[in-house]
């Protein structure tokens, strides 16, 4: 898990036994730190066992996460026993914090259950998300409603806690680059850049030609011209790949790695054909494979919505996403079906790869002038599909989310493909078609469906279908 840190509030109630909560404070903390998370807590010395339960509780507790404001990614309540809902409450209303909101009630053991030491959580747990909702603020419950904080099932929980709280906070003011103008036969990838903005995601653009201009000025002696050729054939095999052609791509890397530092941008949707054949002569497909590889995603197309959904699926689970087409039938399995992109798939995607020429279009522009895609077959594995889009009608964003997995069935074709199945597939790919979404559909080799749901249904309000 990513290192970090989470602001805690110990729940408690005097007329509770009081030392479940002294305990129930340490348990929370150890299992945090042996997560390799941080806490930002209140200690014995500023409230009865670092807990809060009066109002005076919740006002230290506010001030302190106010502190640490920067450095806080969510926000853990657990209850020990039945906890003060008021106190609860007034910490995350005073705080100021705009933070996914974990609640975790402890379970009673039924051998202890009288006054001495039965905890009530349950009950406790109803209280406090009811003071929560009066509130207008989101939360976040365990599967279960009440979990032991020490359990396997807990560890679970707050691996998945921490995937929400990194969508939502990677979400803020993020800042993506499209190069170039979109393709001109592909209505299916308009977005709308003004309902991005409202949600925080700014778009920076760029004209291919600056690109190519600057790319022709770089010499080929440049030190970062050099390094980038030696990172390319160091990332994927290039035999029979002619020099001139790893020279461009190698080019075309380093001025958009400058153009993407001088913006500070996240990722980018890069207009990938056919203005880049016809007069530059390579596909920037391992380009953009290495930077979705390396974690700074690049989408084909100019699909901006759809590069969104790579990076939400990465903030979830810290690895490389791809972007593919819902591209073919598996046979006659309704629960099969090949995904397909010519491909800039990340390398970790496939059990081998090489870099070869794009052969869709190599027919019209010629063979020469596509080298440059990463291709092989997509490795079997569990993996997470996700699609956002902006729906210009309603003034939303949408989406869906689902998990399946890549198989292991034989096919013999070209590019970068992988046969996904998916239960239930033919009610996802009706849904996909009845709500007008894009072809193109972003994956992740994770499982990580809720922890998506959760924090752009919850915490963002987009409208996002999870497919189960």
């Amino acid at each position: 898990m990513t290192k970090m840190t989470f602001g805690v509030i110990v729940g408690n109630r005097g007329f509770f036994p009081a030392v479940l909560a002294q305990q129930g404070r340490e348990d929370i903390l150890n299992v945090l730190k042996k997560s390799g998370c941080q806490a930002v807590c209140l200690t014995e010395k500023d409230t009865k066992f670092g807990s809060v339960e009066t109002f005076a509780d919740a006002q230290k507790c506010a001030e302190l996460f106010s502190k640490n404001a920067d450095k806080i990614d969510g926000i853990i309540v657990t209850l020990p026993n039945f906890g003060d809902e008021k106190g609860v409450a007034q910490v995350i209303k005073s705080c100021g914090l705009n933070v996914p909101i974990l609640i975790q009630a402890e379970s009673d053991d039924m051998a202890k259950m009288k006054i001495e030491n039965r905890r009530d959580s349950f009950c406790g747990k109803i209280s406090v998300c009811n003071n929560l909702r009066q509130s207008g603020i989101p939360f976040t419950l365990t599967k279960s409603h009440t979990l032991k904080v020490k359990s396997p099932e807990f560890k679970k929980e707050l691996d998945e806690f921490a995937s929400v709280c990194r969508i939502v906070k990677g979400l803020k003011n993020v800042r993506f680059g499209a190069i170039g103008a979109r393709t001109g036969a592909f209505n299916t990838v308009r977005y709308s850049e003004k309902i991005l903005e409202l949600a925080g995601i700014s778009i920076e653009t760029i004209d291919l030609s600056e690109i190519f201009g600057r790319t022709e000025k770089l010499d080929s002696g440049d030190s970062c011209v050099k390094n980038k050729l030696i990172e390319i054939n160091d990332y994927v095999k290039t035999t029979g790949i002619p020099n001139d052609a790893l020279l461009k791509m190698a080019k075309f890397s380093c001025v958009v790695d400058q153009w993407k530092a001088d913006l500070n941008l996240t990722g980018t949707a890069i207009q990938c054909w056919t203005s880049m054949e016809e007069f530059f002569g390579v596909v920037p497909c391992t380009i953009m494979s290495m930077m979705s590889q390396s974690l700074c995603p690049s989408a084909c197309e100019v699909d901006i919505t759809g590069l969104l959904a790579m990076y939400i699926l990465q903030l979830a689970s810290g690895t490389p996403s791809a972007l593919l087409d819902w591209n073919n039938n598996y046979g006659n399995d309704p629960d099969k079906c090949v995904l397909f992109h010519c491909s800039n798939l990340p390398k970790s995607f496939f059990k081998t790869a090489k870099m070869d020429y794009q052969a869709i279009i190599a027919g019209s522009v010629g063979k020469q002038n596509t080298y440059g895609t990463i291709v092989g077959k997509i490795a079997p594995n569990k993996t997470t599909f996700c699609r956002v889009t902006t729906d210009d009608t309603a003034g939303i964003i949408s989406g869906y989310v689902g998990q399946g997995e890549f198989t292991a069935d034989k096919l013999d074709t070209f590019g970068g493909y992988g046969i996904l199945k998916v239960k239930n597939l033919q009610t996802l790919l009706k849904h996909i078609c009845d709500m007008g979404f894009e072809h193109h559909v972003a994956a992740n080799i994770s499982s990580k469906a809720d922890a998506i749901n959760e924090a752009l249904g919850n915490y963002l309000g987009w409208e996002i279908y999870r497919h189960q």
